[in-house]
């Protein structure tokens, strides 16, 4: 019993929910939303995200030079392997598909814009890493509410597409938790700590591109959040 009622309230779970709770009200709103308040949505969870960023990595129990050294070896790796424009070609991609089987281009449109909103960022790793490590869903519980705030403007907009891509947020976001309690056991607090700090870190840097500040390619970071696993080893 107690394990239905952790995995109805885990992080995938609701985020999944509410994904389809803001994509429904924004289809029956679909006419009634004006741009300038869509846009105000979009700048208020924006906001909202540089605040989560920031206050997780307000922990004065992290070693910073595992840090830096993290970004800095993340920073070069991810720049090699160039995630963020491979992730830009899969969309391109996945887009061409489903205009080929539909024919519908804003249905295709609205779903690729918003799985990769809710899908790819630093957010769905760090959350789903601390729901499987420990239990703690509050990252995943705080864009579970920003993505169900940013799902009505873009269903608005795009339509049925939107309301689509709570499918991938359940497949990956649950993937990522399950695949974070099959390597939990290799993971001390310290490292846990760390990755999660660093994480944070990118969460504020994906606020900065929600709000126009920057153009960073947040994706290309990634790999900084798990190299705490074999700096604090070291270090």
């Amino acid at each position: 019993m107690q394990t239905i009622k952790t995995i109805l309230l885990s992080g995938a779970v609701i985020n999944f929910i509410l994904v389809i709770i803001g994509a429904l009200v924004g289809l029956i709103f679909k006419k009634g939303i004006p741009q300038k308040i869509k846009n105000a949505l979009v700048t208020g969870m924006g906001l909202c995200v540089l605040l989560i960023g920031i206050d997780g990595m307000l922990n004065n129990d992290t070693n910073i030079l595992i840090i830096i050294i993290s970004m800095a070896l993340g920073a070069i790796i991810g720049e090699l392997l160039n995630i963020d424009e491979f992730i830009n070609k899969i969309s391109l991609k996945l887009e061409k598909i489903i205009n080929r089987k539909n024919g519908n281009t804003k249905i295709a449109e609205g779903f690729v814009a918003a799985t990769l909103l809710f899908c790819v960022g630093a957010m769905t790793i760090v959350g789903s890493i601390e729901s499987g490590i420990n239990g703690n869903n509050s990252t995943l519980y705080s864009k579970a509410v920003i993505d169900c705030i940013s799902a009505i403007p873009l269903a608005s907009t795009f339509g049925l597409g939107v309301l689509l891509s709570c499918l991938p947020v359940l497949i990956i976001e649950g993937g990522l938790t399950l695949l974070a309690v099959a390597v939990s056991p290799i993971l001390t607090q310290q490292i846990i700590l760390h990755m999660s700090v660093t994480g944070s870190i990118l969460i504020a840097a994906l606020a900065l591109n929600m709000l126009g500040i920057t153009k960073i390619k947040v994706m290309n970071f990634v790999p900084a959040i798990f190299l705490p696993i074999i700096i604090c080893y070291i270090i």
